[in-house]
């Protein structure tokens, strides 16, 4: 590994005064480094950052060692919330500390913006991200979360779990309403709702559901794949499976939740095997999620279709009005 520079103080520099140009280098690195570590096509999401800092419109701050640009971060901000969408340093200059000039740049000008009270972060590709340092830990929140991966070959053999009462076909956008209120009410008191706070409210899982159905954050949404369980005889919402793609052959769960009423029947297991399936049948060969660790229920459900976790990362919360759920 290079030495990077010894001060951080002069080097970080607001992302908008830099060219897109410039970032060439640096976002080929992070495009490379999700592809191999990950199986994820990053291109779509990096093709939006060189869009918007070519029009010197995205927020954040980079480093910079003589005319290499080598790390950056940007950041967006959603009422009182702030969102630190990326963070990435070159390998050469990746440490700790590096990563913590971009933090520490990104969470001032946050607390800065008039009505920040909260800043969220899930960052993949930065070091030690469960055991480490950040700035301003008096209202810090670390939650380690699983990367999880499975071959599509197997789907097939998942067997059929029998729901009386429920049936189960393709979601449509027309139920994003009715999925923004199950969405609220399914994650009541649930870890991830600490995580992030868009699943403690109806008007915040709208948002939420408009974020992965029409942005490529977490790949382009795949709505063959998708699914929604309803009760047969009311047609109400009972459960969700929500899939996109993130690579030409890989499949991603974006969303998978059930009614709290219908927790330990097995819908969110049958809802899991119909998008498992459908991505098989289009070609896919493996599909991959994320998962909050201390969800243990989740992982053993997730674990028995087929997943092995290959990245720890953490979920990452400066509260300054922290939540009572």
């Amino acid at each position: 590994m290079a030495a990077a520079p010894d001060r951080y103080d002069s080097p970080i520099v607001d992302l908008r005064s830099v060219s897109a140009e410039s970032l060439v280098p640096l976002l080929d690195e992070e495009i490379a480094a999700w592809r191999d570590e990950l199986d994820w096509d990053l291109r779509p999401s990096i093709a939006l950052v060189r869009r918007f800092v070519h029009m010197q419109a995205l927020s954040g701050f980079a480093l910079r060692h003589g005319r290499d640009v080598f790390g950056y971060a940007y950041y967006v901000c959603e009422e009182s919330k702030g969102l630190i969408g990326d963070l990435y340093v070159k390998r050469e200059y990746r440490t700790v500390e590096a990563e913590n000039a971009l933090l520490q740049a990104s969470l001032d000008a946050l607390w800065r913006t008039p009505g920040i009270r909260r800043v969220e972060a899930q960052l993949m590709m930065i070091a030690s991200p469960l055991h480490r340092f950040v700035p301003h830990p008096g209202v810090f929140q670390s939650f380690p979360r699983c990367f999880m991966e499975a071959p599509l070959a197997g789907a097939a053999r998942l067997p059929v779990k029998q729901l009386p009462g429920v049936t189960i076909h393709r979601w449509h956008e027309s139920r994003q309403e009715d999925t923004a209120r199950l969405i609220a009410a399914a994650y009541r008191g649930h870890v991830d709702s600490l995580i992030n706070d868009q699943y403690r409210s109806v008007t915040g899982a709208r948002r939420f559901l408009m974020n992965i159905v029409q942005y490529p954050g977490c790949g382009t949404f795949f709505p063959p794949a998708s699914y929604a369980a309803v009760d047969a005889s009311s047609g109400e919402l009972r459960g969700i499976s929500l899939a996109s793609l993130v690579s030409n052959d890989v499949g991603h769960i974006t969303q998978i939740c059930a009614a709290v009423a219908e927790r330990g029947r097995g819908l969110g297991y049958e809802l899991m095997r119909h998008s498992l399936l459908a991505l098989a049948a289009h070609g896919r060969r493996k599909v991959t999620l994320t998962v909050t660790a201390s969800n243990e229920s989740a992982i053993r459900l997730y674990r028995r279709m087929g997943f092995t976790s290959i990245r720890d990362f953490a979920a990452y919360v400066w509260d300054l009005a922290p939540s009572s759920q």
